[in-house]
This record gives structure tokens, C-alpha cells and sequence, in this order.
């Protein structure tokens, strides 16, 4: 029998989750859970930083949650997956995907954060959005809108079984008319068919080959259920674009791709295809991370941690990663978008690097 994603059993929560109606809905789903007050979501006693719990990282995942209040709201420029980053709605996942960048900031476990004050996000995304105006130059983002990341430290598909704070937000931009929502997922959940997007909410549905996928992609849909869920989630009124993120470089890993962008092209509806675009993105991994995932999944090591293909780079956010050596990376990035061009053409390449 397979376990649930979700088996919450212990919610943590700030003192002032229950002054709003999310947080009150959320801790009514889960009424059998401990609660636990904390003064502040990003630091919990016990479970940020504590190296003990490493080995407990998917029980954490599944059977725990933190519930805070969002204080901030700045948006950052992008211009890569979106014009804007948006400031989220939750933090961390109960996915499991061994590259992740999000636990590198809270250490040794990583559960679901969901904020529940959605209606302070919702004003200040409205009001973003309308200081913008019309977007007038077109640019590889999207020509016409503006288009905003609503996901970028958590798996909104997921988030979407916790409570109604996604389509709140694909509610939000169905009404803006020159803004689109954006994020990317792992997991198909099937519920989000029913929030009537009206094309203005683009999902990007993360692919790997399946042998790695199998490795790294822990906890989340099965690629063939991604690749069969583009075609619904087009008739639905979704935009879909893929995002073969991370590119991860391993013998015989053009092979794989090559047959991966098969299956996608021989599984695309003419209405997908139209519409169809991507963005590829390498690996970029941490030391930090590293001797996490050492505690919980070594084998996810032996692909990612590879040091005679990389070298350390400080990233345009001051974080020490590692990446694939420069004169290397340019020639797989090449290599992966001629497969793309010749396997699946009728896929736009947003951005690659």
C-alpha cells in the first residue's frame, strides 16, 4: 500500500495563525494534530538545524508543518522563468527532490511552510501589478503580460492539498489583465483542472529522464503521469510550458533525453503543441546540501556530486554553489538544445544556460 504524500501530524504554528480564516481552515483539516506555538516560522528549536533529524527528512516531510504569517512582500526582478518573483505563500516541500535549493537555508529539515494571511499577498500583487501598466515590449518571458513566479521555494501543486491559497491566486490573476501567474511542479494534482485559469496561469511541468528521475525526483509523479497530465491541464485552460530542470550530465545522458523528448512529442495533443515552449536550466548544487543528502540518500550523490564535470561559483544571490565548468557546460547546453530542436521543433526554447 502506498503512503499519503501527507500524513500531517504535527503542525507548528505562530501565535498568530488563528486571527485569520486560512489558518483556521487549515488547522480544522488536521484536527487530530499536535500543535506547537513558535515565535517564528523560520526558526524552530529542535527542527531547523539539528543535525540529528537528517536521517527523519521524509517522515519530517510527510507528518509535519508549520503554519506562520507572511511580514514581507517585496517582489524581485527575474527575467528568466518570470518578470517578477512573487512572494510566496509557503516555503519548503513535502517533496523530496535531492537538488533542492530551499533546505539549504534551513538546515536539516525541510516540512511545508504555508502562510495564512492570503489576503495581504493577493493586495500586494494587485497593487504591483497595477503600478505596472501594460506591458510594451515584448521579451522571452512572454510578449504580452507580465508574468510573475507564485512558486519559487515551494511545489504549488502540492501546497494545493493544504488549502485554498493557490486558487486564490490563480483567482487573483484570472482577473488582472496584464499579469499572468507562473510556477513549476512535480507532482499532478489533478484538483487544480477545476480552478478555471482562463490561460492566465502558466504551469511548467518539470521533466528528467525517468532512470534518474527515479533517483533524484523523491516523492513526486511518476514522468509518464507529468507527461500524460500536459494535454488536460491544456484543455483546462492552463498554459504549459516544460521545464527540464535540472539538466543533470551523467554517462549516456543524451541517450535518455533523447528518449524522453520522444515520449513527450508522441504524447502532445495539436493544442499543446501550439502553445509549447521551455526552459533549461543545469545543475547548479552546494556543499551544504550535499552533506545533507548525504545523511538521507547518498546514492542521489553519486549523480549529482560529481567534481571531475564542476566547479565552485558564487551565485548573483552571494551563495557559494557548485556548477559544471564553464567551457564544459556551454557545450552540453549546446548539445541539449539541439536534441530539443531536432526531437521535439515545435518547442520554443525560452532560455537555456
Amino acid at each position: 500500500m502506498t503512503r499519503p504524500l501527507l500524513d500531517i501530524r504535527h503542525i507548528y504554528l505562530e501565535p498568530r495563525v488563528e486571527d485569520y480564516a486560512r489558518g483556521r481552515e487549515i488547522l480544522a483539516r488536521f484536527p487530530d494534530a499536535e500543535r506547537t506555538l513558535v515565535d517564528s516560522h523560520w526558526n524552530i528549536p529542535g527542527l531547523h538545524g539539528n543535525a540529528g533529524l537528517v536521517r527523519e527528512w521524509v517522515r519530517i516531510k510527510r507528518q509535519v508543518l508549520v503554519l506562520g504569517v507572511r511580514k514581507t512582500f517585496a517582489l524581485r526582478e527575474n527575467g528568466r522563468s518570470a518578470d517578477w518573483i512573487a512572494p510566496g505563500l509557503a516555503n519548503g516541500c513535502a517533496l523530496s527532490c535531492a537538488y533542492c535549493y530551499v533546505p539549504r537555508r534551513k538546515g536539516f529539515a525541510n516540512p511545508i511552510t504555508t502562510f495564512v494571511n492570503v489576503e495581504d499577498a493577493v493586495r500586494a500583487l494587485r497593487r504591483h501589478a497595477e503600478k505596472l501598466g501594460p506591458k510594451t515590449e515584448p521579451n522571452q518571458v512572454d510578449p504580452h503580460l507580465w508574468v510573475y513566479d507564485i512558486g519559487e521555494n515551494s511545489d504549488l501543486s502540492v501546497d494545493a492539498l493544504l488549502s485554498d491559497n493557490v486558487r486564490d491566486l490563480v483567482a487573483l490573476y484570472r482577473t488582472l489583465p496584464n499579469a499572468k501567474a507562473s510556477f513549476a511542479t512535480k507532482y499532478v494534482n489533478r484538483d487544480l483542472l477545476t480552478y478555471d485559469p482562463q490561460g492566465k496561469t502558466r504551469i511548467r511541468f518539470s521533466l528528467m529522464p525517468r532512470a534518474i528521475a527515479r533517483v533524484l525526483d523523491v516523492r513526486t509523479s511518476p514522468i509518464r503521469e507529468r507527461i500524460a497530465a500536459i494535454n488536460d491541464f491544456v484543455e483546462a485552460g492552463y498554459e504549459v510550458h516544460l521545464n527540464f530542470s535540472p539538466v543533470v550530465i551523467y554517462e549516456g545522458w543524451t541517450t535518455d533525453y533523447t528518449e524522453l523528448l520522444r515520449e513527450v512529442r508522441e504524447s502532445l495533443s495539436e493544442k499543446a503543441r501550439a502553445q509549447l515552449a521551455a526552459e533549461v536550466i543545469f545543475l547548479t548544487h552546494n556543499a551544504a546540501l550535499h552533506e545533507v543528502n548525504l545523511g538521507w540518500h547518498p546514492k542521489a550523490e553519486s549523480l549529482l556530486w560529481t567534481p571531475q564535470w564542476q566547479e565552485a561559483k558564487r551565485s548573483q544571490y552571494g551563495g557559494d554553489n557548485i556548477r559544471y565548468r564553464h567551457g564544459f557546460k556551454g557545450k552540453a547546453v549546446a548539445r541539449f538544445t539541439e536534441l530539443l530542436v531536432r526531437e521535439l521543433p515545435e518547442c520554443r526554447v525560452r532560455y537555456a544556460f
